[in-house]
């Protein structure tokens, strides 16, 4: 019998002890997809990356007038030369177009990958800020997104925002 009652007050025990606990638990929810909107290094780094890629770009531009002039004067002209002369002027805008198209694809891959970098770096920091928050606050546990709610009042997203700004 008293073992039975010793199994009982175990049980108990194991049971409410968590509920205790939890009521002390200080819980915090960060939208990522807001900060990774609103922080101001997204911006800084936006820059950072046209300012980076703007001369390539601009080449592409000037590459993609150039194919459209050169096809505008062959149509122009296409009738009036010799077959020789309109096949290596088409062949001349074709392998123009071919290295346009390299370019454009070299250029949106390395877009690519620095974003890949530059993202990396920010989530760093978001994490380092969600972390301080956390820290300072005496959050027990911070989740992130992908929760199916979570209340306005253990959002602690503008808290994050305003230490990424002090950065």
């Amino acid at each position: 019998m008293s073992k039975i009652l010793k199994s009982l007050m175990l049980a108990a025990f194991v049971t409410l002890a968590p509920s205790t606990q939890a009521a002390d638990l200080k819980v915090g929810y960060v939208q990522v997809d807001k900060i990774l909107q609103d922080a101001p290094q997204t911006a800084e780094s936006g820059k950072k990356l046209e300012r980076e890629f703007s001369p390539r770009s601009q080449e592409l531009d000037r590459m993609a007038k150039q194919i459209k002039d050169l096809e505008t004067v062959l149509d122009k002209e296409g009738l009036t030369l010799s077959e020789a002369e309109r096949r290596n002027k088409e062949r001349d805008v074709q392998n123009i177009k071919i290295e346009f198209q390299r370019k454009q694809r070299e250029l949106r891959e390395d877009i690519n990958l620095r974003k890949n970098e530059e993202l990396g770096s920010l989530q760093d920091r978001i994490n380092k800020a969600v972390q301080s928050v956390s820290e300072a606050e005496g959050y027990d546990l911070v989740v992130y997104s992908g929760v199916a709610y979570a209340s306005k009042k253990i959002d602690i997203t503008d808290k994050v925002l305003k230490t990424l700004g002090k950065k």
